[in-house]
């Protein structure tokens, strides 16, 4: 395998392990920083050029983008998408995963536990959110914040209004969360590639402090991961795009709450904690995907007009419950994988009678699969606007 490794570090502990591990399993492995590339879109074929001269042939690349150059990384990862080199980490997953506002958003609409967190831009609506994420003590969170930085603890409700005051006359972007005090000052890094956690840790804070980045000072400890926090790290990396990820969760009274998916977690502080062979794990696993890649099923399936790929929920009293799968096959619909409950059943048999609740992934015509649809329901209007005639006319939205 040709490999190609996005790096600005290349003697950083997490590069070179990776590289390591490639030479170890004879593969051949280069390092490339990020921002000597040049996107050539000059051409009929998508290419890239890297210190001035056309690239070779590569099989696969590693990236490894950091914060401060998030848009030029994920322009330089989307191209070498374009060029069907495999990535474990897409361009989308980087992009939804940097923006901490995003990721929050896209992990709401599952069912992953998250800390309450509003967002908001208006003084006026400051305290409202504070109250809505349960109250002082909260924690307010710059959206471009990494490591630990940008991350406040404040004790009370008017040293909140003055730091998020504060951060937004310098024009930055906050979240406000709820705090959880019973993790205070230790969360779990759980390293996931692929469909599995390959290492776990507990992060502990110095005292007095309750960030627990290790960046910040925080001891390191290795841990089994109990099967309800596995399941949440790999789902949550998968949500967000992410087949090589840094899953952080907090320990709360209600189970892991996830903080922060990582597209660039960095391997020292877990490989010398669990003393597994992580960066090994993801070599092996870049490599598998080369002569086996998952799909995208959704574009590759969706060629024929009229056709695509869609998940349909049995629902309570719906004309599919107590029907044989047989019955959607008959309306030109192939159910590729069926859901019930936590376990998935996938190419089920076509006389598998189905019962409510039951989730259909399926692939056929796209009006037959909106028939069976029950029509959504609008969202009751729980508060009736009115518009205040004193309120003076602020700046508009123009330019």
């Amino acid at each position: 395998m040709q490999l190609a490794i996005l790096s600005r570090s290349p003697k950083a502990y997490s590069t070179q392990r990776l590289v390591t591990a490639a030479k170890d399993r004879g593969h051949k492995v280069h390092v490339y920083n990020t921002l000597r590339f040049a996107i050539d879109l000059s051409r009929a074929e998508p290419d890239l050029q890297y210190r001035g001269k056309p690239i070779g042939d590569i099989d696969a690349v590693i990236p490894r983008i950091g914060a401060s150059i998030t848009f030029y990384g994920i322009a330089v990862v989307r191209q070498f998408e374009q060029m069907d080199v495999y990535t474990p980490n897409t361009a989308t997953g980087i992009a939804n995963s940097r923006d901490k506002l995003r990721a929050i958003q896209i992990l709401s609409r599952h069912d992953i536990g998250i800390p309450a967190t509003a967002f908001v831009r208006d003084r006026n609506d400051v305290l409202p959110a504070i109250e809505r994420v349960g109250g002082a003590p909260v924690v307010i969170k710059l959206l471009e914040g990494t490591q630990g930085i940008g991350v406040i603890l404040a004790p009370d409700t008017k040293v909140a209004e003055a730091v998020i005051e504060t951060l937004q006359s310098t024009r930055q972007n906050v979240l406000i969360q709820r705090f959880v005090a019973e993790s205070m000052g230790r969360d779990i890094r759980a390293l996931v590639v692929g469909d599995r956690v390959v290492a776990a840790m507990r992060r502990r804070a110095l005292p007095g402090e309750f960030r627990s980045n290790v960046h910040r000072g925080g001891s390191v400890e290795a841990i089994d991961l109990p099967a309800e926090f596995e399941k949440v790290a790999v789902d949550a990396a998968q949500i967000m795009g992410l087949r090589v990820a840094g899953v952080d969760m907090l320990e709360s009274d209600h189970g892991p709450l996830v903080m922060e998916v990582n597209s660039s977690p960095g391997l020292e502080g877990i490989e010398q904690a669990s003393d597994l062979d992580v960066a090994g794990a993801i070599v092996d696993y870049v490599a598998n995907q080369i002569n086996f890649p998952e799909l995208d099923i959704r574009q590759r399936l969706t060629v024929s007009t009229g056709y695509g790929v869609a998940e349909l929920v049995v629902n309570e009293g719906a004309e599919l419950v107590g029907q044989e799968i047989n019955h959607l096959r008959d309306r030109d619909i192939a159910v590729l994988t069926l859901h019930k409950g936590a376990t998935v059943i996938p190419n089920p048999r076509g006389n598998r009678i189905l019962e409510a609740d039951d989730r259909l992934l399926c692939f056929g015509k796209l009006e037959e699969m909106r028939s069976l649809v029950p029509a959504r329901r609008r969202r009751r209007q729980r508060i009736k606007i009115q518009p205040l005639p004193d309120e003076p006319l602020g700046e508009t939205d123009e330019g």
